[in-house]
């Protein structure tokens, strides 16, 4: 079964040998990027000069999609049907937050930064070797590609430091006395912190912040869950703020005399 953060599977025909197109991911990857950094519904595919999540609905973007709905990273909230045309609108799920933070995140970004070196320390030089001897006259092809190679590692060194620097000084804390009354505080600052690294737009709601934490904690009931928020506001560990609509108002937290809907650090 497909999980939130694997890779498509690649289906081969008899006497061939799959082989994975990263590709894919990298189209994944965007779309999660868009529907986190835009709350609300998207179309799944782009339609003439209408934006959608992804480009095309054949091949790769089309196998892509169908993981992204098929692992629970997108949710359809709807459909349109004009003639024959079905167009299908869809909104991220918490577990999307999970997928940029896993292959976006500073240690994805080393991981990637390590296998490219790799890659390159142990194939260029005979890459080059091969190419230039066989095809000589592609030497401008060749020139281009390795520059395209040098941008990429410097691209990637520079995404390195920048990941390292936010490493040493990130991670949620909280008082132990905190702790022990909100078990569940560390996975609930986390998951904000991811959001927001993400690229998710606005204040987390407090009922997607409950849905999250529940995936560790199941047996976490509303008003535990509303007790917790309140006293890791009050430790300033995060930020409850008000929202014009509620659609749910039986997650919502009253502070002051005011209703709070949202969650931030």
């Amino acid at each position: 079964m497909d999980g939130p953060n694997s890779t498509p599977e690649t289906h081969a025909p008899d006497g061939f040998v799959a082989v994975h197109d990263p590709r894919r991911n990298e189209f994944l990857l965007e779309a999660m990027k868009t529907a986190l950094h835009t709350a609300g519904e998207h179309r799944l595919f782009q339609s003439g000069k209408l934006p959608g999540l992804f480009p095309a609905r054949t091949g790769l973007v089309a196998e892509a999609a169908l993981h992204a709905i098929r692992a629970g990273l997108l949710e359809t909230v709807r459909t349109e049907a004009r003639g024959k045309l079905i167009t299908e609108w869809v909104c991220a799920t918490p577990k999307a937050v999970g997928f940029v933070h896993e292959h976006d995140s500073p240690r994805s970004i080393l991981r990637e930064l390590k296998d490219v070196l790799q890659t390159t320390r142990t194939g260029v030089p005979q890459f080059m070797a091969e190419a230039k001897a066989e095809l000589a006259t592609l030497s401008t092809i060749f020139e281009s590609r390795a520059a395209a190679m040098l941008a990429r590692l410097d691209d990637l060194a520079n995404r390195c430091e920048a990941a390292l620097r936010r490493a040493e000084t990130s991670g949620p804390v909280v008082a132990e006395s905190v702790g022990q009354v909100v078990p569940w505080a560390i996975d609930a600052l986390e998951y904000l912190d991811k959001r927001t690294e993400s690229g998710a737009r606005g204040e987390c709601p407090l009922p997607e912040l409950f849905h999250a934490v529940c995936v560790r904690f199941p047996a976490l009931e509303v008003p535990a869950f509303q007790d917790g928020v309140k006293r890791l506001h009050d430790v300033r560990a995060v930020r409850l703020t008000p929202t014009g609509a509620i659609p749910e108002p039986e997650y919502a937290v009253v502070v002051e005399s005011k209703l709070m809907y949202a969650v931030g650090r």
